[in-house]
């Protein structure tokens, strides 16, 4: 028997087929790009983005093992918006969490509202990320356009609903990224809907994503005879499925994801926990929770420093890394190339060195910017608590065991790189086992392929170069606030 598992991310989209040992089998993917033509735009268009995943399933359906899929599962990325008319069709584009055009609306709303209260009943605060501030925007700014919405739903719904030509409900783990799931009820929460003047009507319905969907309207059946009659999963956020993926199932272990941004996350089980201050509170499922913080920086720093510095070839470059003392080029970052999001939300920062010198070289640099996405990302840690190790995966890690090694160390936990690069997808395949067979997730052997143990030797410079960086920031913000 095999699992169908429909991957889709913000850079591309695939189908994956894994056996029921979590082997990957055979996959599809297609590429695609964000709209960025307007500042501060972050969108897609909805019916394409819907046609390359419809693409990508076809073309696994061809493999021998399609012909026993005992279900399908998805994860897709989260924080998305789509207006929708009374047929179901695209009326707007799709709105991304990166689409910041909202900040004015922030700002209005950020006075109409308890910050305090509103991070505690949804997990989540004002920011242009989420759902509110976007309506908010799109009520003032393009009016006619709202008026021609009947539904505001998001991809994953999207797509599900048309597939099975009915009204499919939006999962709470995806819901949850919106800013609008109030964390007690398991509703649309009912002040940010009297805020914005919108009814519950015009949202999806809500259930757990382990309401399995049965049937494909007629079209889809047609076209996917394999799938007529296989049970869908409810799409689950791709944070959550990599907290899944990555073994971090446990509240006493943390999930790292490098990719193009990062994100430091760990599940709790229960009643709703409260929210750190800077951070944010998601749902896997319905008794299980998603505690973390995001930052803007990741891989994207080191492929801008790449592109930007005269960097010696990648083999040089992480001998020099890791033989390098921590904080020895004499330089201070703060890597907020695209603003910040956790901890601090200071949406107008930016990029900031200081220590520069003749002698200061391009790997010098590097060597910085690398240290200080490890700070950021240790302030979060601090933030989520004791830990006993860190499940770490992305394709940036990969590629440099100087760079997983700075963060053990800044983190001061053993970290455990992955071994799988599949990290989301296998996470959605081990839900879809959960659900069928009442696999506990705990059970699943987490593949690792190395572990990297914090160095004592050097935990004092790594102190004193996060009591650096928290300076300039303070310094820099106390600056942008006169």
């Amino acid at each position: 028997m095999s699992l169908l598992i429909l991957d889709m991310g913000s850079s591309s989209v695939r189908a994956l087929l894994f056996d029921d040992a979590l082997q990957l089998i055979s996959s599809a993917q297609r590429h695609h790009q964000f709209d960025v033509s307007e500042p501060s735009e972050a969108t897609a268009q909805p019916e394409p983005l819907r046609a390359l995943l419809e693409q990508c399933i076809d073309d696994v359906l061809l493999h021998s093992a399609a012909n026993n899929i005992r279900a399908v599962a998805a994860a897709c990325f989260v924080g998305n918006l789509l207006g929708v008319d009374a047929d179901y069709q695209p009326v707007t584009p799709l709105y991304t969490y990166a689409d910041s055009r909202s900040a004015d609306s922030v700002e209005i709303l950020a006075t109409m509202t308890d910050h305090a209260a509103t991070l505690q009943r949804t997990g989540c605060r004002v920011h242009t990320a989420y759902h509110a501030p976007k309506l908010h925007w799109l009520r003032t700014a393009q009016p006619d356009l709202f008026q021609k919405v009947t539904q505001w739903t998001d991809f994953a719904t999207y797509c599900m609903t048309g597939w099975f030509g009915r009204q499919v409900p939006c999962s709470y783990s995806v819901a949850s990224w919106s800013g609008l799931l109030n964390r007690e009820t398991l509703d649309w929460d009912e002040s940010w809907l009297a805020l914005l003047g919108l009814s519950r009507e015009q949202f999806p319905p809500l259930a757990d994503v382990t309401l399995v969907q049965i049937g494909l309207g007629d079209t889809y059946a047609a076209r996917w005879p394999a799938l007529r009659d296989v049970p869908f999963l409810l799409a689950l956020g791709d944070g959550a499925a990599a907290n899944i993926g990555s073994g971090a199932t446990t509240a006493d272990t943390l999930a790292l994801t490098i990719g193009t941004t990062a994100a430091l996350r760990r599940i709790v089980n229960g009643t709703p926990p409260p929210v750190p201050e800077g951070l944010w509170a998601y749902r896997v499922t319905k008794d299980k929770h998603l505690v973390g913080g995001a930052t803007t920086e990741g891989g994207n720093l080191y492929q801008w420093a790449r592109s930007t510095l005269n960097l010696p070839e990648d083999d040089v470059l992480e001998t020099a890394l890791l033989t390098n003392e921590p904080g020895a080029h004499g330089l201070t970052l703060l890597p907020l190339l695209a603003g910040e999001r956790s901890p601090g939300w200071w949406a107008q920062a930016n990029g900031i060195m200081t220590g520069l010198r003749l002698g200061t070289t391009p790997t010098d640099i590097l060597q910085a910017l690398m240290e200080a996405v490890a700070l950021r990302l240790a302030i979060i840690a601090q933030q989520l608590g004791h830990s006993q190790r860190v499940y770490a995966g992305g394709g940036a890690l990969h590629r440099s065991a100087a760079w997983s090694q700075m963060l053990a160390d800044a983190l001061d936990v053993p970290l455990y790189l992955l071994a799988t690069p599949e990290v989301t997808a296998r996470g959605a395949a081990i839900l879809a086992l959960h659900t069928l067979d009442g696999t506990r997730l705990e059970d699943v052997p987490v593949p690792v392929k190395t572990i990297y143990e914090p160095r004592v030797a050097y935990r004092q410079q790594w102190r004193d170069m996060q009591h650096a960086q928290q300076q300039l920031y303070d310094h820099m913000r106390h600056q942008n606030a006169d």
